[in-house]
């Protein structure tokens, strides 16, 4: 098995990745996984799914559970299936489709959802929370301040409780020729809110 234990946290470097196709950096991924606060049979969506880094920590974390994944190229789609595939992961679903014209092919219903990206962001947002159950939480990142703004308005507009914004600073240890320094990690902001 490629990763053995029951801690989140997998290494980038074990997912297979296409160039210019995103991936959630590994402490990102443990910051997403701790906002979604899911439970050992939660239905989750995740929206943007790109390498499909979510849908493999979660499929391992929470094996009862029932994870679909959303892309809309075919490319991207066959990534994620090869990730899941690399970590023995049975409980994903992948859909290839254009969100949010494709929420009505989703079943069933989430409870959680994690947003990871998409055009229109706010459009897709006020769509998914339609479908998320009621006590459902949804958590989505932003790497801009325009899609900051638009999702912590539209998180307002729907009347999201337990609202929380999230920049966390990384650094990674680098080895720079003899030296060794921190380099930053992209910052990404991780935005929750409660449906009830």
């Amino acid at each position: 098995m490629l990763w053995p234990y029951k801690t989140p946290g997998i290494p980038d470097d074990l997912f297979e990745r296409l160039p210019g196709i995103p991936l959630s950096k590994r402490e990102v991924r443990l910051l997403l996984i701790s906002a979604l606060r899911l439970k050992p049979d939660s239905v989750l969506w995740d929206i943007g799914a790109g390498t499909g880094t979510i849908p493999v920590e979660v499929g391992l974390l929470c094996p009862d559970s029932q994870i679909i994944a959303v892309e809309r190229d075919k490319d991207i789609v066959n990534l994620i299936r090869r990730n899941c595939d690399r970590f023995e992961v049975q409980n994903v679903k992948i859909l290839e489709g254009q969100a949010p014209d494709c929420f009505n092919q989703l079943d069933p219903l989430p409870d959680r959802v994690c947003l990871e990206g998409g055009r229109p962001i706010k459009e897709i947002l006020t769509e998914v929370w339609q479908r998320l159950k009621p006590e459902g939480r949804l958590v989505a990142t932003a790497s801009n301040l325009e899609n900051l703004y638009l999702i912590s308005e539209g998180l307002a507009a729907l009347q999201a409780r337990n609202i929380e914004v999230v920049q966390g600073g990384v650094n990674r240890l680098e080895t720079k020729g003899i030296y060794q320094t921190l380099a930053a990690v992209d910052p990404i902001f991780i935005l929750s809110g409660e449906k009830f």
